[in-house]
Formats: structure tokens, C-alpha cells, sequence
């Protein structure tokens, strides 16, 4: 099964953009194994919650940067009927007899100036109106994905390293807290691993969509998974530290209850 550094790796197509159908595979796949692990667990669910994301993220980039045609025909029809009316508007005024006074041309040119200021903000307003739309669309997706990291994160709150290998005083009200180093160390990994694929789902579904707000809070979610899986990553040595400590092993033999055989999942 691919480790962290596979997952991030392959989902890439040789043009430099995300592959959306092999990070839905790669997704898939970490289901799979969270739930062959893990079966019947909130993580397994979560999993899935994020497979069939992955698998709709094509149409979701898809439908994030569609023209929506209609509205461009109805902004252009606006645009064009501001245009010629004012057009209009100026070809019928009538010119004063004799030329204007400096007076009469002052308050002519400042009421000009105004109104050219308010029709220059209609067409800008009419003109961005579609791509605030699509930011709408990228920003609620994105926002989907910001909740599933908070999720995610919940599941490993309660996974101390310590507690597996030194357990305290019961105190009736913990989290049921069961699973041994090895086992631990693949839940907290799993973890990671799908804290990184949703950061890479938030990317794919701006990366035909060039816009600097969804663009930031696509950054702002990397940034959270990356944290959060800084966190992960620090539990993980403490667990390899001190279960060969446990065992009597030199500090660089800890990674052994992390096997890369075959059939490790």
C-alpha cells in the first residue's frame, strides 16, 4: 500500500495539474484500508465521506469554473443598453445658445464626472458579477473540506501515544482507549494521509479557476492540514521514541513497529 509520500506524489499529471480520477483512486484506496484496519469506525466513515468527495471533485472543479452562460448574455445586454443610452443621452442634449459660461461648464463637467463614476461602477459591478458567482461556488466547497480537516482532527484528539504504552489511573469517563503501539501508529498515519489528500482536493478545484480569494482559502486549508499533521507527525515520534524504549531497542530501530512489507495496511 503507498505510504504518505506516494499519495502526494502520483495524483500529478505530466502537464504539472492535478489528476482528479488518480486522487480519487488514491482516496479510495486509503478507505479501504482504514476500514480493513479499523472496521466499523468513525475514521472508516470519515473516510468515506472524503472518497465520495474525491470522486465528484472532476465535476466539482468542472462546475466551479463553467461559464454560466446565461448571465453573460444578460450582463452584456445590460452593458450594452448602459452604453447606448448613454450615447443617446448625450447626442440629444442641447447645446445653449451662444456656448457654455465657465459657471455653467463647471457644474456641466461635475455632474458629468459623477455620472460617468456610477456607470463605470454598474458595468464593473455587472462584469465581476460571474466571477463572484464562481468564488461563491469554490468557497462553499472549500469550506466542506476546512470541516472534514476539524473532523479528522477530532478522531486523532484523543490518540495519546503514551497512554498506549503507560497506562494510568482509570477514571471512568476516558475514551475507550484499546489499541496497540502498532495499531496506533496506522490510525494516526492515516490520519495524516487524509488530512494531505484533502488539501490537494481543495487545490484541484481552483486549478481552472483563477481567483485570489478562493486561492487564499485554499492556502488557508493546506495550511490547517499541514498544521494539523504537523501535530500527528509529532505524536508518531513519540510513539516510535517510546515503544522501543519499551522494547529495549536503539532509538533507531523505533520505526520497526511501522513495517513496509506488502501486506502491511
Amino acid at each position: 500500500m503507498p505510504a504518505i509520500g506516494e499519495v502526494l506524489a502520483f495524483p500529478a499529471m505530466s502537464d504539472g495539474t492535478l489528476d482528479p480520477r488518480l486522487i480519487s483512486d488514491t482516496v479510495d484506496r486509503l478507505r479501504q484500508r482504514v476500514q480493513k484496519r479499523f472496521p466499523d469506525s468513525g475514521l472508516g466513515k470519515v473516510a468515506a465521506q472524503l472518497s465520495e468527495i474525491a470522486a465528484k471533485a472532476s465535476a466539482t472543479s468542472e462546475w466551479i469554473a463553467r461559464p454560466i452562460t446565461p448571465l453573460r448574455i444578460l450582463v452584456y445586454a445590460l452593458i450594452g443598453l448602459i452604453v447606448l443610452g448613454l450615447g443617446l443621452t448625450l447626442w440629444a442634449l442641447p447645446l445653449p445658445e451662444g456656448g457654455l459660461q465657465l459657471a455653467e461648464f463647471i457644474q456641466v463637467l461635475e455632474s458629468g464626472i459623477n455620472d460617468v463614476v456610477l456607470i463605470v461602477a454598474a458595468v464593473f459591478f455587472l462584469a465581476s458579477l460571474e466571477t463572484r458567482m464562481k468564488r461563491n461556488r469554490a468557497l462553499r466547497s472549500i469550506h466542506e473540506l476546512r470541516a472534514i480537516a476539524h473532523v479528522i482532527d477530532m478522531h486523532q484528539l484523543t490518540k495519546d501515544p503514551e497512554w498506549v504504552l503507560a497506562r494510568g489511573a482509570e477514571t471512568g469517563i476516558r475514551p475507550v482507549r484499546a489499541m496497540t503501539p502498532f495499531e496506533l501508529s496506522r490510525y494516526l498515519d492515516y490520519c495524516s494521509e487524509m488530512l494531505s489528500i484533502t488539501g490537494k482536493i481543495a487545490a484541484l478545484y481552483i486549478q481552472h479557476f483563477d481567483d485570489s480569494v478562493a486561492l487564499q482559502a485554499v492556502n488557508e486549508v493546506e495550511s490547517v492540514t499541514t498544521g494539523l499533521s504537523g501535530k500527528i507527525w509529532q505524536k508518531l515520534m513519540i510513539l516510535y521514541a517510546l515503544h522501543g524504549m519499551e522494547q529495549g531497542a536503539v532509538p533507531g530501530d523505533a520505526v520497526a513497529v511501522r513495517p513496509d512489507t506488502p501486506d502491511a495496511v
